[in-house]
C-alpha cells in the first residue's frame, strides 16, 4: 500500500483536504493519514473539526505528501511546528503536493527553490514576490515539476489528485474516478477563467505601483514595455525587472490579463464581444477570442454560458 500523507493544521481549507482524500480513497493501493503540528483534533476554517491527526516523525515513510492550504497562510508568518512537521515529512516522501497556499508552506521551508509551481489565483503574486526563487505560474490548475506537485486554489486539489490517481494507475483509473465524482478529468482552461475583475495588485515598489494604477485606468490606450517605463521614467529592462520580481510575470503578460479580466467582467454584465474587446483595450473581436483562447481555452460565449448565472 502506498501510504499517503495529508497535513493539516488548525484553520486548514477543509475541500483542500477532502478534495484529494476523496479522489484517493477510491483509488486502490493507497492508505491516507492526517497529519497535524501537534497531533489530535484539528479546527478547519469552516468550522468543523478533523480528528485523531497523527504527529509527524522521522520514521514515517511516505509515498506522497499532500499539504493543505488556508486563507492566513499568505498574510501572516507559519507557524514554526507547521513548518517542522512539513520538513520531517517530505524528508523521505517520493512524491510532495501542495494544494492552493500550501505551496507557502513548501516554499518556506525552500522545498520549491529553482522549482515550478503555483498557487491560488489570488495568492499567485505574492508566492512570486516572497519566493523570488520559486517559478511561479500563475495560470493553471496544477504543476508537476519533478517530485514536486502544486496545484491551484481549493477545487484544484481534486484535479492535482487525479493527475496523481492517472500517474499510478493509468488514464483509465483516474477517468473513473473523475466520472464517479462528475467532475472534469482534465478541466478546460486555466485558473485564470476563474478571475473575476480585481484591484491594482499590491506591490512594494512605488514605481511599479504607479504604472499598475496608470495602466489599469487607461487599458483602451496603446501600451507597451516602451511605453510604461518612459511614463515611469526608468528603463524598460528595469520596469521587467520589477515585474518579474513582484508580479512573477512580464509587463505584456501582465496588461494581456488585465484586459482579458475587463473583458470577463463585461461579457458577464451583458456586453457583446465586439463591445468587450473594445471597451478592454484589446481592439478586434478576433484579438479577444485568441486571448480567451490562450488563457482560457474557452471562447467568450462558452465562459459567459459558464459563469453568468446558476438559473
Amino acid at each position: 500500500m502506498k501510504q499517503i500523507g495529508l497535513l493539516v493544521f488548525d484553520g486548514v481549507t477543509l475541500l483542500d483536504v477532502s478534495g484529494p482524500a476523496e479522489v484517493l480513497s477510491r483509488a486502490p493501493g493507497y492508505e491516507l493519514t492526517l497529519f497535524s503540528p501537534r497531533g489530535g483534533n484539528v479546527r478547519s476554517a469552516s468550522g468543523l473539526s478533523l480528528t485523531a491527526t497523527k504527529v509527524a516523525s522521522a520514521e514515517i515513510a511516505l509515498d506522497t505528501l499532500i499539504i493543505a492550504g488556508s486563507d492566513t497562510l499568505p498574510d501572516a508568518a507559519i507557524d514554526p511546528a507547521l513548518l517542522e512537521a512539513a520538513r520531517i515529512l517530505a524528508t523521505s516522501a517520493r512524491r510532495i503536493a501542495s494544494v492552493c497556499t500550501g505551496a507557502f508552506i513548501l516554499a518556506e521551508i525552500g522545498e520549491l527553490n529553482g522549482r515550478r509551481a503555483t498557487t491560488h489565483w489570488k495568492n499567485t503574486a505574492d508566492l512570486a514576490r516572497r519566493y523570488p526563487d520559486v517559478l511561479v505560474e500563475p495560470d493553471v490548475l496544477h504543476v508537476h515539476d519533478g517530485r514536486y506537485i502544486s496545484s491551484a486554489g481549493i477545487s484544484a486539489g481534486i484535479d492535482l489528485a487525479l493527475s496523481l490517481v492517472e500517474e499510478d494507475h493509468g488514464p483509465r483509473a483516474a477517468r473513473e474516478i473523475a466520472q464517479d465524482m462528475v467532475v472534469f478529468m482534465h478541466r478546460p482552461g486555466g485558473q485564470s477563467q476563474f478571475i473575476g475583475a480585481r484591484r491594482t495588485p499590491q506591490v512594494e515598489s512605488e514605481i511599479l505601483h504607479a504604472v499598475l494604477d496608470h495602466v489599469t485606468t487607461t487599458l483602451t490606450q496603446e501600451h507597451s514595455v516602451t511605453s510604461m517605463a518612459a511614463a515611469a521614467s526608468v528603463s524598460a529592462r528595469h520596469l521587467t525587472r520589477l515585474f518579474h520580481q513582484e508580479l512573477g510575470t512580464t509587463p505584456m503578460r501582465w496588461l494581456e490579463l488585465m484586459r482579458l479580466n475587463q473583458a470577463k467582467q463585461l461579457i458577464l454584465e451583458g456586453a457583446t464581444v465586439t463591445s468587450a474587446a473594445r471597451d478592454a483595450g484589446f481592439g478586434t473581436d478576433e484579438k479577444l477570442r485568441r486571448a480567451f483562447a490562450r488563457h482560457l481555452g474557452i471562447t467568450p460565449r462558452d465562459y459567459r454560458a459558464r459563469f453568468r448565472s446558476t438559473f
